[in-house]
């Protein structure tokens, strides 16, 4: 590490600095209420709107991603020169707006319209966010800031699992997306009169070119394992996110009838979702900054051993046939499935140097979520479908003839759809093995790339 990032001890007072992280904490929960969402609601709006699994996938996938990932580059760039909480507060508004949309649609055009609106918005999140915090925050409790930060993900996943699965049980699904967007509109005017853009750490100097910055990254090795396995952990992460509330509904008995079944799954969802995430987060950020003085290289290790017991604890879930034990397990493999977030996006921030850390972070996001979002929830949708369709074919039904008329042959449906997505589950998360190894490569180089 240089000399100024040794000395840098955080911007502000230590009780302004966790305001800060509060409020940044706030935003990005409600950046998670508002992604997630359409998987907590989407059983209802497949029937009401016909539409499959694999379409489902579309909209929780390449709808959101493809321009949240590539809108990620400019306003990264632009977070480099400019006010960063503005940048954070205007998004906010906007993907809160576009959430309350979703609502308003009738058909699958207008949802995934709705869906691309809600990605231009969360653009603007991460990239800056990173940046503002890494400014705020010495090196030495990075990580710990982070992977606060990044209980974004669980909390709003919870919120948007236990609010989401009330509105649609007891109102329906549009009112969800109604009143569970709304509130992001008054986080965003909090964030922008209440916090304040800290200074740039480390030496005064004009932010690099694009081009200067992606050269910087490609000479660092530590930087693309930790992308490639945090694409293959997203690749996961999200597209199981999106469907286990549709698996767990499909797959058990929680109910005498499809609201309650459906409200009690959602809940189950939630405290997956919320609680084992949230302390995989948690831990994964904490235990990285206190064990890095006498193991540098945790930052990427402690990732590498939580992922060699989370996947086969979740292959393990999904060959369940009663809902307890799956539960069981489910609340346990996540926590180390999620060790990775705090300690990885630490790394990054590491070894990019001050006026590069928006940048370099929207590439990773770009890496992850092209991979991650683009990929996984079709993949997981298509694999559900095509699971299923082999055990209708042999009826004489398929998927889109259950989905149009769900009353027709009702009871040999359910049981190839709950059958597809079990195997499309099982499938997906086996995928898990193979970011192991880059984040054993990643901890190999990271010492030599690090510059603060």
């Amino acid at each position: 590490m240089t000399d100024a990032a040794q000395s840098f001890q955080g911007y502000g007072s230590k009780s302004y600095r966790a305001y800060v992280l509060g409020a940044l904490l706030v935003i990005y929960t409600f950046n998670f209420v508002d992604r997630i969402l359409l998987g907590v609601v989407q059983e209802e709006v497949g029937r009401d709107l016909h539409i499959g699994d694999f379409q489902l996938g579309l909209l929780g996938g390449p709808a959101f991603a493809v321009l949240y990932t590539l809108m990620g580059i400019p306003i990264a760039r632009y977070a480099e020169r400019h006010n960063r909480i503005s940048i954070v507060a205007i998004g906010a508004a906007v993907w809160s707006v576009m959430t309350a949309a979703c609502g308003f649609a009738n058909n699958f055009l207008q949802l995934t319209l709705a869906r691309i609106g809600v990605g231009i918005g969360e653009a603007a999140c991460t990239p800056p966010s990173h940046s503002v915090i890494s400014d705020y925050f010495p090196a030495s409790r990075r990580a710990s800031a982070l992977g606060i930060w990044a209980l974004g993900i669980p909390i709003g996943t919870m919120l948007a699992a236990v609010g989401g699965g009330w509105l649609v049980a007891n109102v329906d699904w549009r009112a969800a997306f109604w009143l569970l967007g709304a509130p992001g509109l008054l986080a965003a005017l909090a964030l922008r009169l209440t916090v304040r853009e800290p200074p740039r750490s480390g030496e005064a100097t004009t932010a690099p070119s694009f081009s200067e910055t992606v050269k910087a990254l490609l000479a660092k090795r530590s930087f693309w394992h930790i992308a490639i396995a945090g694409a293959l952990m997203s690749f996961v992460g999200y597209s199981t996110a999106q469907f286990l509330r549709s698996y767990i509904v499909r797959n058990f008995d929680l109910g005498p009838t499809p609201q309650i079944e459906g409200l009690n799954a959602a809940y189950a969802f939630g405290a997956i979702a919320g609680f084992a995430v949230a302390i995989g987060t948690f831990l994964g950020g904490f235990l990285s900054d206190r064990l890095s003085h006498r193991y540098p290289r945790v930052y990427a290790w402690l990732p590498m051993l939580g992922v060699l017991v989370a996947a086969p604890l979740y292959l393990l879930s999904f060959t369940q046939t009663s809902f307890w034990p799956a539960f069981a397990i489910l609340m346990v493999a996540p926590i180390f499935h999620y060790l990775y977030l705090g300690p990885g996006f630490a790394v990054i921030q590491s070894i990019a140097a001050p006026r590069m850390r928006a940048t370099s972070t929207a590439v990773l996001l770009l890496i992850m979520n092209l991979i991650g979002y683009g990929l996984g929830p079709p993949v997981m949708g298509a694999l559900s479908d095509f699971f299923a369709n082999s055990e209708l074919t042999a009826l004489g039904l398929s998927v889109a003839a259950c989905k149009a008329d769900p009353a027709t042959a009702a009871a040999a449906c359910a049981p190839a759809m709950a059958h597809g997505l079990k195997y499309a589950m099982m499938c997906v998360v086996s995928v898990l093995f193979w970011p192991a190894l880059h984040f054993w490569l990643a901890g190999r180089t990271l010492l030599k790339d690090r510059v603060g």
